[in-house]
């Protein structure tokens, strides 16, 4: 789990994760750099490893990767994304079926009734293409994650190019068991105005972009 500055839902976040820690599963939760006491409420929770790192959601999702030990499935998590509490199962299942990496569904919390239609949407374009977001909860085997590279080190699309890399060792399992996700992007920025810009960069980021030119845009 990638975390900068958030103390406001950590909490939350780690006490969703509490069933399969009991079962067995490790959190590692790496921090860039955070400001508020987003390490010191990680840090008071069972079964929680903290780490530092460079700021960049890739580089700290690779770092948590590294100290992740064992041979078992790796899951990226969104620091406000919720799993569903049988989670750990449902991967189990999807990887002991033949398939190497996956995603879950994803359903967008918040006022606005679009959040509905770009939740569909995105679960919909994910199945058509084989391409996985973050928000969607991506997991794969340590072997699948390894023969890729990890995440690539780049500041945006990192979890589009991810997919585009393991989409070559097999189709993702598109698990129906829906993550829940904060809508506070689309929330603070518009709806219709987040949706446009997405699909912008995603349009320049397929034509080549540089990912750091778009990361720019982005903020």
């Amino acid at each position: 789990m990638p975390v900068l500055n958030e103390a406001a839902g950590i909490d939350a976040a780690l006490q969703a994760l509490a069933p399969v820690v009991a079962r067995g599963a490790r959190v590692v939760v790496v921090d860039g750099g955070s400001r508020d006491d987003t390490v010191a409420r990680a840090q008071r929770r069972t079964g929680v490893t903290v780490l530092a790192s460079v700021r960049g959601r890739a580089r700290q999702m690779n770092a948590g990767a590294c100290h992740a030990a064992g041979s078992g499935a790796l899951l990226f998590l969104h620091a406000d994304t919720l799993l569903p509490p049988d989670a750990d199962r449902l991967i189990q299942q999807a990887l002991a079926s033949g398939r190497v990496w996956g995603r879950f569904d994803v359903r967008i919390k918040g006022r606005p009734w679009m959040l509905r239609v770009v939740a569909a949407a995105m679960n919909a374009r994910s199945r058509l293409t084989g391409i996985a977001t973050g928000d969607q909860a991506m997991f794969m085997s340590r072997g699948a994650f390894e023969r890729v590279g990890g995440f690539p080190d780049q500041p945006l699309m990192e979890d589009i190019e991810l997919s585009k890399r393991l989409r070559r060792l097999g189709a993702p399992a598109c698990l129906r068991a829906p993550v829940s996700t904060s809508g506070r992007r689309w929330e603070q920025r518009g709806v219709w105005r987040t949706i446009a810009l997405m699909w912008r960069l995603r349009w320049a980021y397929w034509r080549g972009a540089d990912p750091a030119e778009l990361a720019e845009r982005y903020r």
